[in-house]
């Protein structure tokens, strides 16, 4: 039997990158899936017909998770949907990357309103609803380390990331008397389409090469990711961080390195 098999999970920001390969991997564990996009219906629908390739239910729900109203209308109809949600991965978010004091603040506050107030509202919703129905289940929030480095041109990421951190550790700790897990999730440089929006294919290539690992992650590494934390069997991981970055976050830049193999002694 698979791991996830009978639940039902609602994945934010699914239309592509992480997003999509988070709901395929949970339905390749067995989960029903509710496929959130923004404005692009024939790439949600893609997704979905990946995931019910895999023997399972898939449903794609407009919103813009930015949006009070439209978070909670997400919430609602994946519930009504799937007959309720048992997991539900905050993954959507925006970014604009400019000097904070030159920034466009309507930019500035789109990347705010998505990528922090966005999990939020997805976050309470889902949680009075499983509350409600006596449902234990498990929130996995998509963060990133720019939520703990202060990347330059990046400073409304860096601040959504940092509170939806905060966010994530203290709802943990507030719905465990409900047996509803909340954890965190990493990612480091992941060759995404949104990563695009920034830097040029060569550019991609050439710098992964030299991260620790030599190479960009792939987005399904983050959804096994997700799925792990989301599995019954890990019901002890709540409020806890799992990163999966290629080593990215180890101080690899200062450190003295040595290609060479050392001479036998």
């Amino acid at each position: 039997m698979s791991k996830l098999s009978g639940k039902r999970a609602l994945v934010s920001g699914a239309g592509r990158g992480i997003g999509a390969a988070a709901a395929i991997e949970l339905a390749r564990a067995g989960a029903d899936v509710a496929i959130n996009y923004l404005d692009d219906a024939e790439e949600a629908e893609g997704v979905c017909e990946q995931c019910r390739a895999l023997g399972v239910r898939a449903v794609s729900v407009q919103a813009d998770t930015g949006v009070q109203d439209e978070a909670e209308r997400l919430v609602d109809q994946a519930w009504e949907a799937l007959g309720g949600l048992d997991i539900v991965v905050s993954n959507a978010a925006y970014s604009d990357r400019e000097l904070f004091y030159r920034a466009d603040l309507d930019g500035f506050r789109r990347t705010i309103d998505v990528t922090m107030w966005g999990p939020f509202y997805l976050l309470r919703s889902a949680s009075r609803k499983m509350i409600d129905a006596g449902i234990q289940g498990s929130v996995v929030v998509v963060s990133s380390p720019h939520a703990v480095q202060a990347m330059p041109g990046a400073m409304a990421y860096n601040m959504a990331k940092a509170a939806i951190d905060q966010m994530a550790r203290t709802a943990a700790v507030e719905l465990a008397q409900h047996r509803i897990r909340v954890n965190l999730l990493h990612p480091g440089w992941i060759d995404t389409p949104g990563e695009r929006k920034f830097f040029s294919e060569q550019t991609l290539q050439e710098k992964g090469a030299e991260l620790p690992w030599g190479r960009l992650g792939q987005p399904q590494e983050i959804g096994r990711g997700i799925v792990f934390l989301s599995d019954p069997a890990s019901e002890y991981i709540t409020g806890s961080t799992l990163t999966i970055d290629g080593g990215i976050q180890l101080p690899w830049r200062d450190m003295f390195r040595i290609d060479e193999k050392p001479q036998a002694v």
